[in-house]
């Protein structure tokens, strides 16, 4: 984590240190939109094959029942004390670990925006990535 960073703008982890890093844009936009969808939706993260660079990220609500065995469960909390779960297979994080995601709400190129260590090539949207 960059030392430089002030608290308020410092990215958060799961509460037990791990998962992705979300910045306090990106933390606020996922706990307004997981409050949305109910308590029982969980947001999960992942790649698959596929994109500009090879593999690409998804991001999708899913029912706390869609939970698979194996599947690796964070529970965030955003400042203002509001918490959501999201859950990502094995597999998935494998490439994703350490994974940055951030919200903007430009015009042009703003939406969830991901920057991941593991990556060797990322394509200009920024949607795909290979390792």
């Amino acid at each position: 984590m960059n030392s430089s960073l002030s608290p308020s703008t410092s990215p958060h982890t799961a509460e037990d240190g791990k998962g992705i890093l979300i910045t306090p844009s990106a933390m606020n936009q996922l706990a307004r939109l997981c409050g949305e969808k109910g308590d029982h939706q969980f947001l999960r993260v992942g790649v698959r094959s596929g994109g500009c660079s090879g593999m690409s990220y998804t991001m999708d609500f899913v029912d706390s029942a869609d939970v698979q065995e194996g599947d690796e469960v964070y529970e965030y909390q955003t400042l203002e004390g509001t918490s959501f779960k999201v859950v990502c297979d094995q597999k998935s994080l494998l490439y994703i670990y350490g994974m940055q995601l951030d919200f903007s709400n430009e015009l042009i190129g703003g939406g969830f925006n991901f920057t991941n260590p593991n990556a060797t090539q990322t394509c200009g949207c920024g949607s795909s990535f290979a390792v």
